[in-house]
């Protein structure tokens, strides 16, 4: 019977701001942890699954983006496949590497995301942003983005998006808010929740700890988002060192997770009355892992904002259709809560550097499920959720990945 991949190794580098250091360098520094975590050499690599999204625009690194940053570790001969799919880059190479084991092609393979998006031209990484949405059809987001305005709003939007995304999740934010009647507080709540699991983060890009007030008082975005309701640009690297059970058990792999399932999807023009991309495939991914949702002990959530991480709880099915802001308030998703959700801070606060954020999740999850996590350990954790999205069509995500963790 086919079993599947699991985690022998991770690795994470501090995800901010690095103008002074290479793509390359922060790859090798998520690689060495994951190797040394997993107790093997390089050399046992059989393969590599490399994610990145932004380099070509940013720092004009094309097409090698994996051969070049491993080449300079000595690592050759090897097959390395380059992967970009927008937000869920990482997750996509992770997701491709356990496939890979599972099916019985290699024993012990390599899924690092790395991303640069600070660059002294701000408008190299905005850049990277526009292109994650349908170029072709730019009328088809406009339309999106001010369909539930009135014609008085609409001729006082600004016609230049200012941040392209933030005002995608604006607009998701304020649809959520006429469906459910969630309020910008509950959104700040959210934002407040993860500023206090951030502060424990080590890597997290932010670690202050903002109050509710504080988050309502900031600057404003796009209406309803404030500041630290958003997530912001960043750089970093993560890693895993993925293994077949065989093998983890040959080498004396301990304390290996056990990968229940993963799958990615795209998104798809929904007809009236059906879910989005998140629900589908988290049914999908339940169905697979033979669990309910009610028996996860930890998630990490793709909360480019704050606003989706509520709008997520019930697309998970973490708690019923119109019931995030309760949930929340219940303090369910907090640490020492039934189901502690984004206990790194999440994007808003651990940082967003696009493709390396899918492993970013993975690796939190993992340190959860093996206990190491301190002060932010959520206490007894035995199976974990990572849900990661990429990218902008129509109304809803582009691309998704979800994984279902065992201890």
């Amino acid at each position: 019977m086919r079993q599947n991949a699991v985690i022998a190794g991770v690795g994470i580098t501090p995800f901010g701001k690095h103008l002074g250091r290479s793509l390359s360098s922060l790859a090798h520094e998520a690689i060495a942890q994951a190797l040394a975590d997993a107790g093997i050499g390089q050399d046992a690599i059989q393969a590599a699954w490399v994610g990145n999204a932004g380099a070509p625009v940013v720092t004009g690194q094309v097409c090698v983006g994996g051969q070049v940053i491993l080449r300079q570790l000595g690592i050759g001969r090897i097959p390395v496949v380059n992967v970009e799919n927008a937000c869920a880059t990482a997750s996509t190479a992770f997701q491709q590497a356990c496939s890979m084991v599972t099916f019985g092609a290699y024993d012990i393979v390599l899924a690092v995301g790395v991303e640069k998006l600070y660059h002294d031209d701000k408008a190299r990484p905005m850049a990277v942003y526009a292109g994650c949405v349908d170029t072709e059809h730019p009328e088809a987001l406009t339309d999106y983005l001010l369909g539930d305005l009135t014609v008085a709003e609409r001729a006082a939007a600004p016609t230049d998006q200012r941040s392209l995304f933030m005002d995608i999740y604006a607009r998701m934010a304020r649809d959520y808010m006429a469906r459910t009647g969630a309020t910008q507080r509950d959104f700040a709540e959210v934002s407040a929740k993860n500023s206090r699991h951030g502060s424990l983060n080590p890597n997290a890009q932010y670690r202050e700890i903002l109050t509710v007030d504080d988050v309502l008082a900031a600057r404003s975005i796009s209406p309803p988002l404030t500041l630290p309701m958003c997530s912001p640009i960043g750089d970093g690297a993560a890693a895993a060192i993925i293994m077949s059970p065989a093998k983890a058990r040959e080498l004396g792999v301990t304390d290996p997770v056990r990968v229940r399932c993963s799958r990615i999807a795209s998104g798809f023009d929904a007809v009236a009355g059906e879910t989005g991309v998140t629900s589908s495939i988290a049914s999908d991914v339940y169905a697979d892992a033979g669990i309910d949702p009610s028996e996860i002990d930890c998630v990490e959530l793709h909360d480019a904002t704050s606003p989706a991480e509520l709008i997520y709880y019930e697309d998970l099915g973490l708690c019923a259709r119109g019931e995030g802001p309760a949930f929340l308030a219940s303090g369910a998703t907090a640490l020492g809560g039934r189901v502690p959700v984004n206990p790194s801070g999440g994007l808003v606060r651990k940082g967003h550097p696009i493709g390396a954020t899918g492993l970013g999740q993975i690796h939190e999850l993992v340190s959860q499920l093996r206990g190491r996590c301190g002060s932010r350990q959520a206490q007894g954790a035995r199976i974990a959720l990572a849900e990661n999205g990429g990218g902008f069509i129509g109304s809803d995500a582009a691309a998704i990945a979800m994984t279902v963790l065992e201890k």
